[in-house]
């Protein structure tokens, strides 16, 4: 705590309902740099045992991905989710109504560093919550050469900006 108690504060939040902006390219940093440690202890919480996730030898063998093993597709999208929430939803977000549209256009390998941005799409007050709006946003996850790896669109539900007294 500071020894001022008239210092001004801060306190980081994500954007309220009104600070969307549709058309708006929200870009979020710093990126992700993916590991294989990432990669199987992600794979082995989520009990999937995909070979091509955690068997370097059979994925070496497989045809298509020069033989590396894949991260898996469920970590690209919670990381290029997660790397939004500082900028965009932090202690504004009520609650995530669902996802739709996920493409994952281009693998991500061990190494890659992965990169978000998202788009707002649309927004509308919510008819049924006073005090809350849903907003549609798109994500999307690129590697350090700017390949798009990963897209999927969302909806949420975001608070109003609170009334000032």
């Amino acid at each position: 705590m500071s020894g001022d108690p008239d210092a001004a504060r801060v306190q980081q939040r994500g954007l309220w309902f009104e600070e969307f902006e549709i058309g708006t390219v929200y870009e979020h940093s710093p990126g992700r740099t993916v590991t294989e440690a990432d990669n199987v202890l992600f794979t082995t919480l989520t009990m999937n045992t995909q070979a091509l996730h955690l068997d370097a030898a059979w994925a070496a063998r497989q045809p298509g991905f020069g033989g590396q093993r894949l991260i898996n597709s469920m970590f690209t999208l919670s990381t290029i989710v997660g790397l939004s929430v500082s900028q965009l939803t932090q202690g504004t977000l009520v609650a995530n109504l669902g996802f739709s549209d996920i493409a994952f256009p281009a693998p991500l390998f061990a190494g890659d560093t992965l990169y978000a941005e998202t788009e707002c799409t649309g927004k509308r007050v919510s008819s049924s919550r006073p005090g809350e709006g849903i907003v549609n946003i798109t994500h999307i996850g690129r590697n350090q050469d700017g390949v798009i790896v990963a897209k999927a669109s969302r909806a949420t539900l975001v608070k109003l900006r609170p009334e000032e007294n």
